[in-house]
């Protein structure tokens, strides 16, 4: 069970050139030592932060070694009580993303997976098929996020386009999306399946809550990308929940190089987070 917390998220994107140099240095290959700063990074996050979401890529470019490095320090995450997203962004068909779905779900542990809709909202329903079938065997819920409205600053170029029906893109994502996770709402009313939608964006927070009543946003975009606290009150609901808050680089990397006390400060960071969410959002008690 995670800790009572503000909702939000610490981002696990380890890049080699910024960790420590304790850890950099010292570390047997470049793999070991990604996962040793990944371990200090969970072990800053407990009783701060519910959630830490591991960024596939960082760890993928490194080979076997570095998926190997990233499934233990998932494993290290969960024993820890930290619920784990893993972030891949699959988006493929039938069987493919059916072998993704076990990837990400038996071998690596994940709680919950990034997913791209647009090769059609059939494409996620390999994952949610996976997830109910786990459920049954272990008794632990799993979910997706589909990329809904992204962080980046060229994604206007496709998901803002106004379609004949005077929705955007994005818009029209949205509604496949609570369509999808209609009939898979939970206790406290929401689905398993979420929605990645931007902190940069609070232009399209309202429009986006509105469309998506039922999904748990992960927000990307806080912190080093421009996002703050007044950009995402809107993409929580009306009683302060409903939104995940996640931040990256401002904090995992809120340190000097030569710092020896590096896990310290990352959990300050990951406070002084927490506390800005604590402002806009009720309290979280995920499990």
């Amino acid at each position: 069970m995670a800790s009572l917390s503000a909702p939000v998220c610490v981002g696990l994107d380890p890049v080699l050139s910024r960790l420590p140099d304790g850890v950099r240095l010292g570390a047997s290959s470049e793999a070991h030592a990604i996962e040793t700063f990944s371990m200090g990074v969970i072990e800053a996050a407990q009783g701060v932060a519910p959630i830490v979401k591991f960024q596939s890529a960082c760890f993928e470019r490194y080979g076997g070694a570095g998926v190997s490095a990233m499934q233990r320090a998932m494993h290290a995450a969960r024993e820890a009580g930290l619920l784990v997203i893993l972030d891949a962004k699959r988006g493929d068909i039938g069987v493919s993303a059916e072998h993704y779905a076990v990837f990400a779900f038996e071998a690596m542990g994940a709680d919950a997976l990034t997913v791209s809709p647009y090769l059609g909202p059939e494409t996620m329903r390999p994952y949610l098929t996976l997830a109910d079938a786990l459920l049954d065997r272990d008794g632990r819920g799993r979910g997706i996020f589909a990329l809904v409205r992204t962080s980046n600053p060229d994604s206007d170029a496709i998901q803002s386009q106004q379609l004949k029906d005077g929705r955007t893109v994005s818009g029209i994502v949205a509604s496949h999306v609570r369509a999808l996770g209609a009939d898979r709402i939970g206790a406290h009313a929401y689905s398993d399946v979420g929605a990645v939608v931007a902190a940069t964006k609070p232009e399209d927070a309202g429009a986006m809550r509105s469309a998506m009543p039922e999904q748990v946003f992960l927000v990307p975009g806080y912190g080093a990308q421009g996002g703050d606290a007044a950009s995402v009150r809107a993409l929580f609901d009306s009683a302060g929940r409903g939104a995940i808050v996640t931040a990256s680089r401002s904090v995992i990397y809120a340190f000097d190089a030569g710092e020896a006390d590096w896990i310290g400060a990352i959990r300050t960071a990951a406070a002084a987070l927490a506390g800005e969410v604590a402002g806009v959002a009720g309290a979280w008690t995920g499990g």
